[in-house]
């Protein structure tokens, strides 16, 4: 008999996997409940009318498409049908496609629901979405986005506090990170001054290659891309600008100083970084992990109008774990241009991969039950379930064993599940209104009333 199976690019989370992913979930929610951010989600499935022409050619090609419900042939166009052309028979078929991610169908909830929104509108989503790409390692076609998003509000202390948000999360994972920024402006500005607006994105990713292939080869592939050696030349000066955020931004200003765009980015990145370093609490910095301009950093240049935000974790070798920045017209897609908006993504499954790898993950946030009851015979379980119910009472996650097997499948079952605590009420126990509280790891043993079981093992927040 053969197996069942999944789809490629699809992943089943046992038990722990889900203590995990949920501990990674339930932070990023309760951080961004504490900065005002409140959830919304919207439907798994949206029209294809509002995914198409969003996400470009390669984009459009990776959307999953529904079928139409009933008899979807009904009505197709003959013609269509026997030239088998996919694009047009697609769109004929499927009224509707799996969303490809959040951004799109915030953008269509914001502009939908404009009448009830208070502006400026604070929200977080946590959930999947999907792509028909080509599964590999690291890349699936089902998977989470955390996203955090303020829109209807042009102030930069919206950016201040998305970068609180990601120092508050990672603090509490206890991963180091460096919280690498930019903006989008500060680049615009730095292909004006060498005169070629027209190759900022060629720039940009010569740019960002530099730690990686040497200065030599950005040089090689900036020529290759068609920018002139005077251009070449004149961008020099960028690939020695070193030190602390402050003397960076002080080269660069100096470099940008008769580019208005390029000088309003600068402003913009040391408003952040200043209001960052003025929130002190008790005479510290409230920060943990360092920020750090990053001038080649260059994401999403067709998006992103702004601050540009990118953090990488400092013991683990990957790649980035969350990103955002600000853009300008989040919802003209939908007909309702000039809204600004600025937004963070924190990347679940990488985050999951670094906890996994340092071993950070605390031991109550992964384990089921505190503790196993063992089931000695009818009248032991019924005051087995008794107590059980009384420690449940008190936040205490309590299993009872549900059939009277061997001792030792019992004492197995809860090592296998790593239950700490095991609770044997037999004869005696059962006329000496005690329990024996058993403790797996060092092996001990005490006889203790119900009450007393409570108090040893509650919770202590």
């Amino acid at each position: 008999m053969n197996k069942p199976s999944i789809p490629k690019g699809t992943r089943d989370f046992s038990p722990v996997e889900m203590a995990k992913r949920n501990y990674i979930f339930n932070t990023i929610r309760e951080v961004y409940g504490l900065y005002g951010f409140r959830q919304i989600e919207t439907p798994a499935m949206e029209n294809l009318s509002t995914l198409m022409g969003k996400y470009g050619e390669e984009g459009d090609k990776l959307l999953f498409k529904i079928l139409n419900s009933g008899d979807f042939l009904r009505g197709i166009d003959a013609g269509v049908l026997a030239d088998g052309a996919t694009g047009r028979l697609a769109a004929q078929l499927c009224e509707k496609g799996l969303r490809y991610d959040l951004t799109v169908p915030f953008a269509r909830y914001v502009v939908q629901h404009r009448d009830e929104l208070q502006m400026p509108f604070k929200r977080y989503q946590i959930q999947p979405v999907w792509r028909a790409d080509r599964p590999q390692k690291g890349r699936y076609r089902e998977f989470y986005q955390c996203d955090a998003d303020v829109v209807g509000s042009d102030s930069l202390l919206s950016e201040v506090e998305l970068m609180q948000i990601i120092d508050t999360v990672f603090t509490r994972f206890g991963i180091r990170v460096s919280i690498l920024i930019n903006n989008r402006k500060i680049l615009t500005g730095m292909a004006n001054h060498i005169g070629q607006p027209d190759k900022i994105v060629e720039i940009t990713t010569a740019i960002d290659k530099l730690d990686k292939i040497g200065i030599d080869n950005v040089r090689a592939e900036l020529a290759d891309s068609g920018v002139t050696p005077e251009a070449i030349a004149k961008l020099e000066p960028l690939f020695q600008i070193s030190g602390d955020n402050d003397s960076q931004l002080a080269a660069i200003a100096a470099m940008l100083a008769d580019d208005e765009i390029g000088t309003k980015g600068v402003e913009e990145v040391r408003f952040v970084l200043n209001t960052l370093k003025s929130l002190m609490v008790n005479g510290q910095c409230s920060m943990a992990n360092e920020v750090a301009l990053d001038l080649t950093l260059a994401r999403g240049l067709n998006y992103y109008t702004g601050c540009i935000f990118e953090v990488k974790a400092l013991d683990v070798e990957i790649g980035s774990i969350t990103g955002g920045g600000r853009y300008d017209n989040l919802t003209g897609i939908f007909g309702m241009p000039g809204l600004s908006g600025v937004g963070i993504s924190f990347g679940a499954d990488r985050i999951y991969d670094v906890l996994n790898q340092l071993d950070l993950y605390p031991q109550d946030a992964i384990q089921g039950a505190q503790v196993l009851f063992i089931n000695f015979g009818q009248a032991e379980a019924a005051r087995s379930m008794q107590v059980a119910t009384q420690l449940r009472q008190a936040g205490i996650a309590a299993e009872v064993y549900p059939d009277s097997a061997k001792m030792k499948k019992q004492m197995s079952y809860a090592n296998t599940l790593g239950v700490p605590y095991v609770v044997l009420i037999g004869e005696s126990e059962l006329q000496s209104g005690l329990v024996s509280l058993k403790d797996m790891n060092t092996g001990q043993q005490q006889q203790l009333t119900a009450e007393e079981v409570i108090e040893k093992l509650k919770p202590s927040h």
